[in-house]
């Protein structure tokens, strides 16, 4: 491989973001013994399933079979076995509990190359639908009432005329999934909401959550990831879009030390947003980095596998998602380390 080549400084950050988490390791083996997969080498395998679309855990340990640089990466020696597929998901599950996923972002961030990089004083949030592992056959009434599909492998199911609702059906697949729109006149879908807090520097994920849908999922999350990351002693400033634009979001923004660069939402109501925000230019400013918010999510759904990914439960789905931030940043270092350089 060459020198120059990206992973190989996305590699040297990331030995030393899991050295830094070895007492975290230390705390999981005490709690559940040694796992058959060390859990270094199992967060490169997943960091590398973002970095290069492998679509399930199963191709990945195809892939390492055979792709000598996805072993190196790993730290697989050219003889040595690859894991089987049931293995590496097992001990993957045991990493969720730990909140292993968000414990390597936050080292992340603290790494002095990246910490560098970051802005300590202006930040956005926003929040993106993540479709659920599981079909629309499979949402049905909780009461057991409804047609049942059709005989076969794939039958029919008609819905015409029927008023499905998360209060009256759920999914008998991913019961934990709600149905959910996009926006107005969009089609409905069983999904969950991935929500992120980025700098406003270069764009990097700070934060990252992933919960069930409901109407206020994304401004009771965005006050969690930012009490989170700035408990409020010192002012920042946070950029939102026109969903965040509500009295109560405002007022406890202002409450934990925050200016609200919150976009105005006019539309027949008054906005929270006053002219004691919006006269500054830092104002103007948030509004136009927010909407870099958006990117990591772009990323995710085409590159890191986030479009839909093949699992089930808030769990799991909030480690893929979390972990798929993390690799978002990781991709975004060797451009700016070199630059800075």
């Amino acid at each position: 491989m060459h020198e120059s080549h990206p992973l190989r400084l996305i590699r040297r950050i990331v030995n030393e973001v899991l050295a830094a988490l070895d007492g975290e390791f230390g705390k999981l083996y005490a709690a559940e013994g040694r796992p058959s997969i060390a859990p270094e080498r199992l967060l490169r395998a997943l960091l590398l399933q973002a970095f290069y679309s492998i679509r399930s855990e199963r191709q990945l340990m195809e892939q390492l079979h055979y792709n000598l640089l996805y072993r190196w990466f790993v730290g697989l020696g050219v003889d040595d076995r690859v894991w089987v597929p049931t293995v590496f998901t097992k001990n993957r599950d045991r990493l969720l509990e730990a909140e292993v996923a968000r414990k390597f972002l936050a080292e992340l961030l603290a790494h002095r190359q990246v910490r560098a990089l970051l802005s300590d004083d202006h930040f956005s949030v926003d929040g993106t639908q993540v479709q659920a592992w599981a079909s629309m056959k499979s949402f049905v009434a909780k009461d057991g009432s409804g047609d049942p599909p059709s005989p076969g492998r794939n039958g029919e199911r008609h819905f015409h005329g029927e008023q499905r609702s998360n209060e009256t059906h759920s999914s008998t697949t991913d019961p934990e999934a709600k149905l959910a729109k996009k926006g107005k006149g969009k089609e409905a879908k069983l999904a969950y909401t991935g929500n992120v807090m980025t700098e406003n520097r270069n764009g990097f994920v700070v934060e990252a959550e992933l919960r069930q849908v409901s109407g206020m999922v994304e401004r009771e999350t965005a006050k969690d990831m930012i009490v989170r990351y700035s408990p409020g002693a010192k002012r920042i400033t946070v950029g939102a879009d026109k969903g965040f634009d509500t009295a109560d979001f405002v007022s406890d923004m202002r409450d934990f030390n925050v200016t609200p660069h919150v976009a105005q939402n006019t539309t027949n109501r008054l906005s929270a947003i006053d002219g004691r925000t919006i006269r500054h230019c830092a104002y103007e400013v948030s509004q136009q980095k927010r909407k870099r918010v958006e990117e990591p999510f772009g990323w995710g759904k085409t590159i890191g596998g986030l479009a839909r990914p093949m699992l089930r439960g808030v769990k799991k789905l909030d480690f893929k998602f979390t972990l798929t931030m993390a690799a978002y940043d990781l991709i975004k270092l060797p451009r700016l380390i070199g630059a800075a350089a």
